[in-house]
């Protein structure tokens, strides 16, 4: 994890993106979680030149939405207005300045926490003016320090190889997660981190974006969805379990994919209606947080206890998402399982093609592990590529026609 690290900051896959962005796009925002390294980012690459504007403290939200003609042109162009979900009051006036000069490039940088409030307003008020990007927790690739790294079946840069991670270095690294204050600072007591980060989250995020009077109900509720990752997602069962309504559950579940806590995976079909009305499966964006709220507190029990799978699946499917999103695209990920039994744990689609992924909990890859591969790439003849099985060991070998072994640390 040294390697990650210059001078205390970790490079991101993100920052040729954002650089690009602010050359082409007046506006350009950034989303994500709290925490995901946003405001440092963003200073990092354009500090010299914007001033910065935080608008979560209250007297500075109210200034804003009290006079945002007065606010914009005391702090003009170039710019950086921070949690600018606080002060939607501000983009209606913010495009009339944008307006007045259209070709400059770079005029403001926006970044917001909660994807569905901010980007409502954005697409209202910005259409067409403003590049929308996400940062998520550092991806692997970044904590090892190579950002710029493609995913195996993607062209691009691949990394050297580095020094295999032991199986306790490896799950350690897991319980502890992706954000950067956690993975900079070995030392920080990793469950504290995470109870003060769900508290902050709760109070801040939760009850901004719905009228949920009872908090501890929906800490239960975030603790039973940790229970569920990586599995199919029942509503009525949840809902039966926590003694809530089903409707409650969905506007719960909305919010958590609003404030980036969860992804959201479908099954896979040539229908694309039918993928609308199958169930999906969840899995937390941040594997230390999944760890946090599932209990547990150290790697030996993470790596053997009855949830050791799903983790790895969850560190998998948040890598490929990771990757995309910080590359500035849309990621085309999915599930896939038949009536019969048959099932493969990832299914990436890019250039046309379907990539099949499997994610074995072992050490020592063997070719029964690719089985639901070759049972996809039987369904899928035209589309879909050789897969990948990707376990928790050091070696990278072929597992018969339809399938490659490779190590969790080479994805």
């Amino acid at each position: 994890m040294a390697k990650a690290r210059q001078g205390g900051y970790i490079s991101r896959s993100l920052e040729p993106v954002l650089k690009r962005a602010a050359r082409e796009f007046p506006v350009v925002t950034l989303t994500g979680p709290r925490q995901s390294g946003k405001t440092t980012l963003l200073k990092r690459l354009f500090g010299k030149r914007y001033a910065y504007v935080s608008l979560e403290p209250p007297d500075v939200r109210m200034a804003a939405a009290s006079d945002p003609r007065g606010f914009l042109a005391l702090y003009p162009p170039p710019v950086i207005f921070d949690e600018v979900q606080y002060a939607p009051e501000l983009l209606p006036y913010m495009k009339e300045r944008v307006d007045a000069h259209r070709r400059q490039a770079g005029q403001y940088v926006l970044t917001g926490s909660q994807n569905l409030l901010l980007l409502e307003r954005v697409s209202e008020s910005l259409a067409g003016r403003a590049a929308v990007l996400r940062l998520l927790p550092l991806s692997y690739r970044e904590v090892l320090g190579c950002p710029g790294k493609a995913l195996p079946w993607d062209s691009g840069p691949q990394a050297h190889k580095h020094t295999p991670l032991s199986r306790k270095e490896l799950w350690a690294s897991l319980l502890r997660g992706g954000y950067p204050e956690l993975v900079a600072n070995p030392e920080r007591d990793v469950a504290l981190w995470h109870a003060s980060y769900t508290q902050t989250y709760l109070e801040r995020d939760v009850r901004s974006l719905r009228q949920i009077g009872d908090l501890t109900q929906f800490q239960s509720f975030l603790r039973a969805m940790a229970a569920r990752n990586a599995q199919l997602l029942n509503l009525t069962d949840l809902s039966r379990e926590l003694g809530i309504a089903v409707n409650t559950v969905k506007a719960w579940l909305s919010v958590l994919e609003a404030t980036y806590q969860i992804i959201v995976l479908r099954p896979y079909f040539t229908n694309v209606g039918k993928r609308l009305v199958k169930s999906p499966k969840i899995y937390f964006t941040d594997v230390g947080m999944l760890c946090y709220l599932a209990g547990l507190r150290t790697a030996e029990h993470a790596a053997s206890g009855p949830m050791g799978g799903a983790i790895l699946e969850t560190a998998v499917v948040t890598e490929v998402f990771k990757s995309y999103w910080h590359q500035g695209l849309e990621p085309q990920v999915y599930f896939w399982r038949t009536s019969t039994g048959a099932e493969v744990d990832v299914v990436v689609q890019s250039e046309g093609k379907l990539i099949p992924i499997e994610v074995k909990l072992s050490a020592t890859p063997n070719p029964s592990m690719a089985r639901g591969i070759e049972a996809f790439r039987r369904n899928f003849p035209r589309q879909a590529t050789k897969g990948y099985v990707v376990h928790t060991g050091d070696v990278r070998l072929p597992l018969g026609p339809d399938a490659m072994a490779l190590p969790f640390a080479e994805l």
